[in-house]
């Protein structure tokens, strides 16, 4: 029996199927679906049952997608100073533009795409560097 999950994919949330299939986990997204096996999950790792986390979660600079798509339009430049949850590009993937947001404040140091590029999944796009390097 599947059951909807919302998961988050290099920042950007996703409404999905998930349901146990053998093996693997067969995941429903925007109409596609995906076949994912995961080395050594355990029962209590199930998406059935979340688990507490203690303390803050380190959130990461770089920005990148998990599929391919076009860059509708960018943003930011470099040095700009940016906010968490800051619309930082929209990105066209899927026959839908998606809205990019910055996962944590800080400045920008490197882009690696313009407005009209087609991206390749997982390749590094903006980094952020977070404002709190380099404070004591």
């Amino acid at each position: 029996m599947s059951e909807k999950r919302k998961v988050i994919v290099d920042g950007e949330e996703f409404e999905v199927d998930i349901e146990k299939k053998g093996d693997f986990w067969v995941v429903e997204i925007e109409g596609m679906k995906f076949s994912i096996k995961m080395d050594e999950i355990s029962s209590k790792d199930s998406p059935g049952k979340r688990k507490k986390r203690g303390g803050k979660r380190k959130l990461s600079g770089k920005i990148s997608s998990s599929i391919p798509g076009k860059i509708v339009s960018l943003n930011v430049k470099i040095d700009d100073l940016v906010e968490q949850g800051q619309v930082v590009l929209i990105l066209e993937a899927m026959k839908m533009q998606n809205e990019i947001q910055a996962p944590l404040s800080g400045k920008i140091i490197e882009i690696n795409c313009e407005s009209g590029d087609s991206i390749e999944a997982n390749m590094p796009l903006i980094v952020i560097e977070p404002e709190n390097i380099g404070k004591d």
